[in-house]
């Protein structure tokens, strides 16, 4: 039988959120989540490198419990004119396992140890500004975005699905702090089952203040939310944290750091996040 989803369309008849930075100029990346709808600029590159760690990190579908290191985190951000831009995320990861039981594919784990290890998932989205922010408005976006599954499910790392998401962003800038919010909807695979998927809600509130002309503060509560069941669905379990850190600006190269708190049951316990990103202009866009 074929399990759809409920639609989540009228939650984006709700979306009023607003924001804040003291560089409007590029979008928020590293080591925010939430999207901003700010592009990167014509012709603009952007190389993110960081380090993740989570702490107690929860895989009910292959009964997994470990800390998981991602290292290294990687992401590429094109600007193709002022409007629109192509990210690609990937990366690798490592998961020291603490316990084991028995799950829906736990029987498929080729783990002769107590540590997996596998690339990530890559990601590929396209983010477009379609209103520009003004005095009294604030900027409106959409992204969409395929992850694609490079991760083997031997290693628990990975689902072998092919999900999708789209998200509405909003950001404002007030003085020198910019509020930003996301809103959406994830099509994500039940690797458990054949013709099933699951549409979990996703969103994102961030907040960010300079400082000083080269210091910003920053926080945010984002995740994701299915609504349509009581038990955790395999793939698509609610997840939530909370990340609160600074990002330091030293000539062409943004330095970050946050610390992360997971707010749902199936979040890790606690995490940190490190990297740096560097952008620069490295065409002009015809």
């Amino acid at each position: 039988m074929l399990l759809r989803a409920r639609s989540f369309w009228p939650y984006f008849l709700i979306v009023a959120l607003f924001v804040l930075s003291a560089t409007p100029a590029f979008a928020q990346q590293r080591p925010l989540v939430t999207e901003d709808p700010a592009t990167v600029g014509d012709g603009y590159v952007l190389v993110e490198a960081g380090f993740d760690y989570e702490h107690q990190l929860q895989i009910p579908v292959y009964g997994l419990t470990g800390n998981l290191v991602h290292l290294p985190a990687i992401g590429v951000t094109l600007g193709l004119g002022s409007r629109a831009e192509i990210q690609v995320d990937a990366g690798y990861r490592w998961l020291h396992v603490t316990d084991r039981i028995d799950a829906p594919l736990s029987a498929i784990l080729d783990i002769p140890g107590d540590t997996t290890h596998s690339e990530d998932d890559v990601v590929i989205a396209t983010k477009v500004r379609f209103v520009t922010e003004r005095d009294r408005r604030p900027a409106f976006g959409f992204r969409f975005s395929t992850k694609l599954p490079n991760a083997p499910n031997q290693t628990g790392l990975g689902t072998d699905e092919t999900d999708f998401s789209f998200s509405l962003l909003v950001g404002k800038s007030f003085g020198s702090t910019r509020i930003v919010g996301n809103l959406g909807m994830a099509i994500v695979g039940d690797p458990t089952q054949t013709a099933v998927q699951h549409d979990p809600l996703l969103y994102g509130v961030s907040i960010s203040h300079a400082i000083s002309p080269r210091m910003s503060v920053l926080g945010e509560v984002e995740g994701r939310y299915l609504s349509y069941t009581i038990m955790p669905s395999p793939g698509a379990e609610d997840r939530s944290a909370a990340r609160a850190g600074f990002r330091y600006a030293w000539h062409s190269v943004r330095l970050d750091a946050a610390l992360v708190a997971g707010l749902a049951d199936q979040s890790p316990t606690i995490g940190f996040t490190a990297g740096a990103t560097w952008v620069f202009n490295a065409f002009r866009a015809p």
